[in-house]
Order: structure tokens, then sequence, then C-alpha cells
């Protein structure tokens, strides 16, 4: 008999429809009916459907479209409206939000209007989908673990586009709707705040990003590691420990240094993702607010050391003896 690898699903279960658990009381119905999609099921359930949406689920998805119509029509109208150019610029093409001398007033359409339409738009439909994970969760019996990982993206979101704009008082200082000119806001404003590299929040959001990747991929390559265990029913593993629970929890405890259960990875793991946006953002919005040059910060503090003095100081002229005022 061939020894059962997991390293893509060989197997597939096909098991007969099904709608899933009651809905509660005066919920929508659940549309659809469902199907299997093979290819589907090779990386995880090949059921499709029925689809539940709700009234928050609804306006969710019509506040993103317009926020998507809006900047893609923008895109669009920035090529003259030609269809060829704007699928050979998609990559180059921006909505720009209003320059730094409207501040924090409403501006004309063609000068930032439509960025903050667009923004508005946005933002409404996280929000919306946010509540929909939270109620979903709460009606279904489940933990709001889900709903609150997705806000601390939200956090970070806000914080560039919102938060940190109404603190600097303007709307100039947010990230452009684009793909290219939103990596060059980045490097900008890196650069102009004394790079960022030095900010301590930035740091920590890195370590936690880059932790979270690599605790993601050695759980999931633990967990394939002892599928022909059955690893993969990791709840059925919580509460009857058998061969693929043991083996993972020594290999961790033998190779790592410490211990990881079926349900602690999956705390750290979450700790470790939900910490990157939510210290990046901290690092994002303390900058030009409080903190004005990083690298002169981080040489203050004893994080980075000053660059050597090659030449004689310069002297400030308005600070020389019989300078005017």
């Amino acid at each position: 008999m061939a020894e059962y690898q997991n390293l893509f699903t060989q197997v597939q279960v096909v098991a007969p429809l099904h709608d899933g658990v009651p809905l509660p009381r005066d919920d929508s119905p659940r549309s659809g009916p469902p199907f299997l999609v093979h290819l589907l099921g090779r990386i995880g359930n090949a059921q499709i459907g029925p689809i539940y949406l709700g009234g928050l689920g609804v306006a969710s998805l019509i506040c993103g479209l317009l926020a998507f119509w809006i900047i893609g029509f923008n895109m669009l109208a920035s090529v003259n409206w030609d269809p060829i150019q704007f699928v050979r610029q998609l990559f180059w093409l921006s909505l720009e939000p209003p320059p730094p001398s409207y501040g924090l007033s409403l501006p004309a359409l063609n000068e930032g209007g439509w960025w903050l339409m667009a923004g508005f738009f946005l933002t409404a439909s996280l929000l919306l989908w946010w509540a929909r994970m939270y109620r979903r969760a709460t009606q279904l019996g489940m933990g709001t673990h889900i709903a609150w990982a997705f806000a601390s993206a939200i956090w970070l979101f806000l914080v560039l586009g919102f938060f940190r704009p109404v603190l600097m008082g303007s709307w100039g200082e947010a990230v452009p709707f684009g793909i290219f000119s939103h990596l060059d806001w980045t490097a900008a404003f890196s650069l102009r705040y004394g790079n960022l590299f030095y900010n301590p929040f930035h740091m920590l959001s890195i370590a936690f990003l880059y932790g979270s990747a690599l605790l993601f991929a050695m759980h999931g390559a633990t967990i394939l590691a002892v599928s022909r265990f059955g690893g993969e029913r990791e709840i059925e593993q919580i509460v009857d420990r058998g061969t693929a629970s043991e083996r993972a929890a020594l290999f961790w405890r033998w190779t790592m240094g410490f211990n990881a259960t079926m349900e602690s990875i999956h705390r750290y793991a979450w700790w470790f993702a939900v910490l990157t946006p939510l210290t990046g953002g901290i690092g994002i919005l303390l900058t030009g607010t409080v903190v004005d040059n990083w690298y002169l910060w981080a040489v203050k503090h004893h994080v980075a050391p000053g660059y050597p003095l090659l030449w004689p100081e310069v002297a400030d002229p308005a600070l020389l003896q019989g300078a005017k005022p």
C-alpha cells in the first residue's frame, strides 16, 4: 500500500451538498443552489454556495463597487478614454488626493474631489463588511477573532487615508489610489521624514510581518507533514491527541526549542499578524505629527550613529552678528 503524501491534495472527499447550519430568525435567506467544483476541491472545499449576503453585505458591495468605478473611470479619463492605453498604463495610472492648498476643505471634483468621494465609499465598504463579519460570527456562535484581525488592517487603512491627514490638516497628506503611485508615495514619505526605517514602530511592524510569515509557513508545513497521520483534522487532534499531534509537538520542541499545540500556534500566528498593521499604523500616525525626522530621532536616542564631521560646521547666516532680522 502506497503511503499517503499530502504535498498536493491527492484524495478528495465528496459529500452530499449541504446548505449549512440554520440561520437565525429574521435573517435574509441564502441565495443560489450549491454546486461542486473539482479543481477547487484540490485546494480546499469543493462546494460553492449557497451565498449569504444580507443587508450589510449588499450595502458593502454597493459602496465598494462605487469606489471601484470612481477610481477606474478617473483613470480611464486620464488616458482620454482610450481602453488600450488604459490597459497599457494601468500600473502607472492614479487618482490623486487634493493638493495641500485645499487643506481639509472640499475641493473641486477634478482637483481631488473624486479622490475624497472614492475614499468615502471605500471606507464605508470596509466598515460595513467588518460589521457583517462581526455579526455573522456572533450569530453562528463563533468567536470574533476574524473581525478583530480585519479591524487591525482597517486601522492602518484609516491612518493612511483619514486619521493622519486630519491631524496634519491636509487631505494632500493621504495616499493616492494607484499601483505605482502609492509605492512612489511610500518612498517619498520615507525620504521626507528622515528614513522610515529608523521608526521603532516600523521596525516592530516588519518584525511581526516576517515573524507571521515564518509562523504561518511553519504551521502549514507541519500540518502537511503529519497529514498522513490525520494531522489536518486539527479539532479532533486537539480533543483526542494522537500520533499526528504528538509528532508535530515533538518536532517543534526538538527543533524550535519551544512547544506549540494545535491551538497555541494559531494564537501565536494571530497575534503576529494582527500586530503587523497595528504597530505600522502607530508609526505612520507619529510621522510628521510628533516626529519630523526619524534619523535625527534615532541619533538623539542612540539608535543610529551620527554622520562623522568631515568638514567645518557651516554657520547659519541668520545667526551671524550684524545680520538683519
